[in-house]
């Protein structure tokens, strides 16, 4: 038997060498490069209405939300996708809300078609009538988030020490203010929902001036060299996304009222599954939402499953991204020192500049990009589940106070063999 056995074994070696058998090797596509916007002006026009459209591009809401359409290739080896975003002033000084987001071009019911009146969110896609195009529905689904950013005060515009209006309001510890700021985004995860689609990229930023801002990005994918580097079967599934991108979206204040409870189907089962979310908080008032910290609660299933606190308090180190921020003198310490002329020390208070975009937040800094949280939750079986997130002390939004949450989360995993 042994004998027998070797002596299969090599003429099994030798028939795989002549048809060569071995892993099974793939075509290359090849890295491709997908040039999105050049500069584009992102900025609210009443000029350009609800509606406008240029070939492939097209801006919404005033040019609030500018949206190209682009043809993502179908790979069979392994990729990575790198998001790159890069954004100056264009006059407006304010930090504002801003993100990336895509949807395929076939949906039946996307924010182009509503926006030319041809479509409404769908009822069962609202939260409780108020807030509308929040969860997936028939023939429809949330946009996919792939950046969540927050601009700067003014970099670019503002960043020449003969503007005015910055002038004298650089610290000493920076070289100088930057012409613009720069992300990068990993949406490796995100793209094998559209492999092979036309999609709908857009750009939404929460200006409320003509000038706005200037945004160039561009998203680049990398192929396996290997031929034999197989894609895994993954899946990316938008679960919610409460970014008020136009009317009659409105700022989600819901969590300050009760938790939201909601259920997702799971279309097959999964290994290694994760939520991925992403989460701030806005309210620019001392007490807002945007300044108070606030315990996230995640449960899938009525299992708890992450508890944690959105919080940044490193906003200080992207001070150079920040020229037009608001200013003032603050004592932060006292000292002694010694006075040449009395020659004798003396007692008195340091004073330091302090400014807005120093502030801690929930989530973000002013200049930053937004990672998001990966929640874990092992095999996840194929049907109905249910996620339910509580954040116990939201705050409302009033007339005088613009409390609200922009959270966005989808569903990864590896489709079990």
């Amino acid at each position: 038997m042994t004998i027998f056995h070797k002596s299969s074994y090599i003429i099994g070696a030798v028939f795989c060498l002549l048809i060569s058998c071995g892993p099974k090797e793939y075509p290359a596509v090849g890295n491709t490069e997908l040039q999105l916007f050049d500069r584009q002006i992102v900025q609210f026009d009443p000029e350009i209405g609800d509606i406008q459209e240029t070939g492939h591009q097209i801006e919404l809401d005033n040019g609030r939300i500018v949206l190209t359409k682009v043809q993502i290739p179908l790979y069979e080896r392994r990729v990575s996708a790198n998001l790159h975003l890069t954004l100056q002033s264009n006059g407006d000084r304010w930090d504002k809300s801003g993100s990336v987001f895509m949807f395929p071009a076939d949906q039946d019911i996307n924010l182009i078609e509503i926006k030319k009146g041809l479509r409404k969110f769908p009822a069962s896609a609202a939260i409780k009538e108020d807030f509308v195009g929040v969860l997936p529905a028939k023939g429809y689904t949330p946009a996919q988030e792939l950046m969540r950013f927050m601009t700067p005060f003014g970099v670019g515009y503002y960043s020449q020490d003969t503007v005015q209006a910055t002038k004298n309001r650089k610290p000493a510890y920076i070289a100088k203010w930057e012409d613009q700021v720069d992300w990068d985004q990993d949406i490796t995860d995100r793209l094998p929902a559209v492999m092979g689609k036309e999609v709908y990229i857009g750009i939404w930023i929460d200006t409320w001036t003509k000038q706005g801002y200037k945004v160039s990005a561009d998203i680049s994918i990398k192929e396996a060299h290997l031929a034999n580097d197989v894609r895994p079967q993954t899946v990316a599934i938008p679960l919610l996304n409460t970014i008020a991108y136009t009317g009659p979206q409105q700022a989600f204040d819901y969590l300050s009222r009760q938790p939201l409870t909601f259920d997702f189907e799971v279309p097959a089962n999964l290994q290694d599954a994760q939520i991925k979310y992403l989460i701030t908080g806005h309210g620019g008032h001392s007490g807002g939402d945007e300044f108070v910290k606030n315990p996230n609660q995640i449960f899938v299933d009525g299992q708890l499953m992450l508890d944690f606190t959105p919080w940044r308090d490193d906003c200080a180190s992207f001070r150079r991204f920040n020229p037009g921020s608001g200013v003032w003198m603050e004592a932060v310490d006292s000292a002694q020192w010694l006075d040449w002329k009395k020659m004798e020390y003396v007692n008195g208070d340091i004073q330091e500049r302090v400014a807005s975009s120093d502030f801690s937040r929930s989530n973000w800094c002013p200049g930053s990009v937004v990672d998001p949280v990966e929640i874990k939750l092992g095999d996840l079986a194929q049907g109905k589940h249910q996620l339910k997130i509580a954040l116990p002390n939201s705050q409302p939004t009033t007339e005088q106070e613009h409390n609200h949450w922009l959270i966005s989360a989808y569903l990864v995993g590896e489709l079990a063999q």
